[in-house]
């Protein structure tokens, strides 16, 4: 396939490094202007986890193809949107009349409603995901991350579609595990509040880093109380709270939820890499200002956000 990936991001550089060592072309689309500052290579020092458990470090120097154009009569058979949330609206505008014969994958967390923000999309063409890596750029703008082997394709309670199928066998040939589900509305709801119960005590103990603050009992106790209090709002919006199991941390107790932690930095290089990258202090505000927002319209009572709403206003 020739893939054509929206942004050279942590997640799309990750993929498109993957996908392409698979045998496609991949290119990126980046905004004009843009081209000069992200050059020609892109350092990577990444655990690639889909053959070994442990993950292969990538050490590479990796040559790229960036553009800064994209022809409404491009040949492209995949374009894969991966963007932050918040970049989501004016990503599709600018893709609106540009998708041509490709199909697009929507490669994204959401909090509004996923088919209503592609309303103005060619909604056959669109094939719906989540992809499981994570990480970040250093100062040198080294992305120290890693790539795990599930990918999560879904659909809003339909059959798959065979453009659908096509991304599927394209994830299987290139090493994947894929993940589907038809209630894929409930599975990315489940993981935005999921985000935000960290995001929340990240934001607040701003002096230390990640990788510490996920190994204290103290953390996981605050987490799972601030899940407690997303979970109205997921059941104020009809998800089914089954489907994506990551919010069973709130069940946990928090002690197990260290030693569990701790286990994983120890044995999973890639924990620890993606711990150590993640760094957009702009994305742990904006969750944790979307889920708020909600609670507001839906006359819901979040105190442990609101109380601490000055860190993201």
């Amino acid at each position: 396939m020739k893939v054509l990936m929206f942004g050279r991001g942590v997640i799309s550089t990750q993929y498109a490094w993957a996908l392409e060592k698979a045998g496609h072309i991949v290119e990126f689309y980046v905004r004009e202007g843009s081209k000069a500052k992200y050059g020609e290579s892109v350092s990577l020092n990444i655990y690639d986890a889909r053959k070994s458990l442990r993950g292969v470090l990538i050490n590479e120097n990796w040559s790229i193809k960036i553009k800064e154009d994209l022809s409404t009569e491009h040949d492209y058979d995949l374009i894969i949107l991966s963007v932050q949330h918040y970049q989501f609206e004016s990503a599709v505008s600018f893709l609106a009349n540009k998708i041509g014969n490709a199909t697009l994958l929507i490669f994204n967390n959401f909090w509004e409603e996923p088919q209503t923000l592609v309303s103005n999309l060619p909604i056959s063409k669109i094939v719906w995901g989540f992809p499981v890596a994570g990480g970040g750029f250093d100062e040198k703008g080294v992305l120290k991350g890693g790539l795990m082997k599930t990918v999560v394709i879904g659909t809003f309670g339909t059959e798959q579609t065979q453009r659908g199928r096509e991304v599927i066998n394209l994830f299987k040939l290139s090493g994947f595990k894929v993940k589907e589900t038809k209630d894929f509305r409930s599975w990315l709801f489940s993981h935005f509040i999921f985000n935000a119960s960290l995001h929340l005590e990240n934001l607040k103990h701003k002096q230390m880093s990640l990788l510490e603050l996920v190994t204290t009992t103290k953390y996981w106790r605050n987490v799972k109380l601030n899940g407690k209090e997303l979970l109205l709002l997921l059941k104020a919006r009809n998800v089914d709270l089954n489907v994506n199991k990551e919010l069973n941390i709130f069940i946990f107790p928090p002690f197990l939820l260290v030693l569990i932690k701790k286990s994983a930095i120890w044995f999973l290089p890639y924990i620890k890499q993606v711990l150590i990258g993640h760094s957009n202090s702009y994305e742990l505000k904006s969750y944790c200002k979307d889920v708020l927002l909600t609670a507001e319209e839906l006359k819901l009572n979040l105190p442990r956000y609101e109380q601490n709403k000055h860190l993201w206003n």
